[in-house]
C-alpha cells in the first residue's frame, strides 16, 4: 500500500452498566471494505448470540436481520456506525468509523540513526 486507502476502523468494546468503570476496548479491526466491515460485526454476533440471555440474543438477531441492512448503507455514505447489546449487566458495543489508511514509511534497507544502537530491551524479572 503506497498510497492512502479508504477502509473502517472496526473496534468491539464492553462496559459494566452497573459500575462507573471506564469501557474497556476487547478487539479491534481493520476492513478495507463496508460488506468486511459488517460481516466482522455479524460474526461476532453469531458467535456468541447462543451465550447471551433471551434479550440480548434476540437484540442481535435483530440487527442481523433488520438492522445490517442499514448498516451497510450508513458506511457506503461513509457514516459512523455502533451497534450494541446488553447481556446482564454487560454491554457489549461495535463501533465502526470510515477511515483513510495512510502507509507507513517503509523501513527495509533504510540505515537507521547511531542512536538508536545505544537503546536495548530491558528484561525484568
Amino acid at each position: 500500500m503506497d498510497k492512502p486507502q479508504r477502509g473502517y476502523w472496526c473496534e468491539c468494546w464492553t462496559e459494566d452498566v452497573t459500575e462507573e468503570a471506564p469501557s474497556e476496548l476487547r478487539a479491534s479491526f481493520d476492513a478495507y471494505s463496508a460488506p468486511q466491515a459488517d460481516r466482522w460485526v455479524a460474526v461476532a454476533l453469531r458467535t456468541i448470540s447462543p451465550a447471551l440471555d433471551a434479550d440480548a440474543s434476540d437484540e442481535a438477531w435483530r440487527w442481523l436481520y433488520e438492522g445490517r441492512i442499514q448498516t451497510r448503507r450508513a458506511l457506503l455514505r461513509q457514516q459512523s456506525c455502533t451497534v450494541s447489546v446488553t447481556h446482564a449487566s454487560t454491554r457489549i458495543t461495535w463501533t465502526i468509523r470510515p477511515v483513510l489508511f495512510v502507509p507507513l514509511a517503509h523501513r527495509q534497507g533504510v540505515e537507521l540513526p547511531m542512536c538508536s544502537n545505544d537503546f536495548k530491551p530491558c528484561v525484568t524479572g
